[in-house]
């Protein structure tokens, strides 16, 4: 396979809900424009971010309805206010919760609902007469005709939830639940108001982001996207394709994904989302994965790919499974499914997640794809040694000092076990003034690898209130915001300053 160009550069992970400002929530109107100032100022050619689709259970971004949708969350509401779609007003009658630092998804949810209907109303009150063109008019159909294979679907399995109080899909009627002809059309011609609803949403949310995409190359920033394996049991994708997942008659997963017990969990991670049906994939040339690279591509210049070492082998849980330790490994499709990607697609530009158990197979299929893998320090001093220790890190590879996953540097520090911390003070001693936080972010920038990402909390020196994700739990994730007035200019003089000194700027 071909090797993606990656330039000794440095970027910055914040997903787009953390970002201060907007209503309620980090948003992909002027929160983002004034961060992706930050990062040319700081001297960040990439900006790494969490999934964009609508978020699933828990608020989890990796459990989403749709594998190819935008969250209808992360729209900015003065965008539409600007576009006379809404009134100022309209978002400031409605209460976004107490804390500035941290997501209140119930509200934010609630009144992105509210507020989208009302948008709606009005763009649909100005819509041409039918035969009388505008830009607007064919900006949306041409929409439409891009997002064809996978729109409509995500249309109608959002009113048939709506119109089955929320239920999932696999206890819907078996006329709805099986996809009956004559179920579907029912639905298009008695609710074409609310299909309609959803079209406009995600042309919003396209508009909005290729926006961002415009800005963000201005800035000579790349945006790496996420792209999580697996999608949830109870989403558009498992509905509408059935067949491309290891489910029963019913739809329910008969074997659900996770991982082993690990260094994040000792009972490992039981994620329950359906495994794929490889031989059915395989059978079709991979078709849904190659049209899911290619939207990727459309909103991303970098995609990493979440738990890569699934393609490989993967840990198949019995669905009634209480724990992931029931699990066993599974042969995956290994190279031809990016051999298939490549194909279609040309070069692809993935970082591949490979952390967590691996093996021979999984570095050999990391090598043979030439795909950068991911280094991360709070990894490297656990005794011995092991791949995540700075000078064995390769060119190809991306480095961090802890992920989404990772609780902060700062609280790592605190609480890592004794050994772990004496180690990495004595590999990674501070310098005169230098805290041992950012005695870390700098031997992560000294690194060979050719990208360096720093989660924003650890340039900013946060402790544990700060972390993203703890995997294995459900409480207090995803809600994290940074604080207004901390992305400073001092601090984007601080990073560059040390970019450059690591030829990273």
């Amino acid at each position: 396979m071909q090797q993606y160009y990656l330039r000794r550069t440095a970027g910055i992970l914040l997903p787009i809900f953390s970002l201060p400002g907007g209503w309620g929530m980090g948003s992909l109107g002027q929160p983002a424009y004034d961060f992706l100032q930050f990062l040319q100022a700081a001297g960040q050619h990439v900006w790494q971010i969490l999934p964009v689709g609508p978020t699933g259970c828990a608020n989890s971004p990796y459990q989403s309805p749709s594998a190819f949708a935008g969250s209808p969350d992360l729209i900015d509401m003065d965008l539409l206010i600007a576009d006379g779609l809404l009134q100022k007003a309209d978002c400031a009658a409605l209460r976004w919760g107490r804390n500035q630092n941290r997501v209140d998804y119930a509200l934010v949810q609630a009144n992105h609902a509210l507020l989208l209907q009302k948008a709606y109303a009005v763009w649909k009150a100005r819509r041409p007469v039918p035969g009388c063109d505008t830009h607007r008019d064919e900006e949306f159909n041409a929409f439409l005709c891009r997002t064809k294979d996978w729109l409509e679907d995500y249309a109608l399995y959002m009113v048939l939830k709506a119109e089955n109080s929320g239920r999932d899909w696999q206890h819907w009627p078996e006329a709805q639940r099986t996809r009956r002809p004559e179920a579907l059309a029912r639905v298009q011609q008695e609710k074409s108001d609310e299909l309609e609803y959803w079209r406009f949403v995600q042309y919003e949310f396209d508009r909005q982001w290729q926006l961002l995409r415009q800005k963000a190359a201005q800035c000579d920033v790349r945006i790496m996207g996420d792209m999580p394996i697996y999608v949830s049991a109870d989403s558009a994708d498992a509905w509408a394709g059935s067949d491309l997942f290891e489910t029963d008659e019913k739809g329910f997963p008969t074997r659900v994904a996770g991982c082993p017990p690990d260094f994040f969990c000792a009972d490992g991670q039981h994620w329950g989302n359906p495994l794929y049906a490889w031989p059915n994939h395989k059978k079709t040339g991979y078709a849904w994965w190659i049209r899911r690279m290619r939207a990727a591509l459309r909103i991303f210049d970098l995609v990493r790919i979440d738990h890569f070492r699934g393609f490989d082998t993967y840990w198949a849980i019995p669905a009634e499974a209480k724990t992931a330790r029931a699990g066993k490994w599974e042969k995956g499709p290994g190279l031809e499914i990016f051999e298939a990607m490549e194909h279609a697609i040309g070069p692809l530009p993935v970082v591949a997640e490979d952390l967590g158990e691996s093996s021979d197979s999984v570095r050999q299929l990391l090598a043979d794809s030439r795909f950068p893998g991911m280094k991360v320090l709070q990894f490297a001093f656990s005794g011995g040694e092991n791949d995540f220790l700075p000078h064995n890190h390769m060119q190809n590879c991306v480095v961090y000092p802890g992920t989404h996953d990772n609780t902060t540097l700062a609280d790592w520090l605190a609480h890592a076990p004794e050994p772990e911390r004496s180690f990495a003070n004595r590999y990674m001693p501070a310098a005169k003034g230098e805290s041992p936080v950012r005695a870390i972010v700098r031997t992560a920038l000294a690194s060979p690898a050719k990208l360096a990402v720093i989660p924003l909390q650890d340039w900013l020196e946060e402790g544990a209130a700060a972390r993203i994700n703890t995997p294995g739990t459900v409480e207090n994730n995803w809600c994290w915001r940074v604080g207004a007035g901390q992305c400073t200019p001092a601090l984007a003089r601080q990073i560059r300053d040390l970019s450059e000194t690591y030829l990273r700027a």
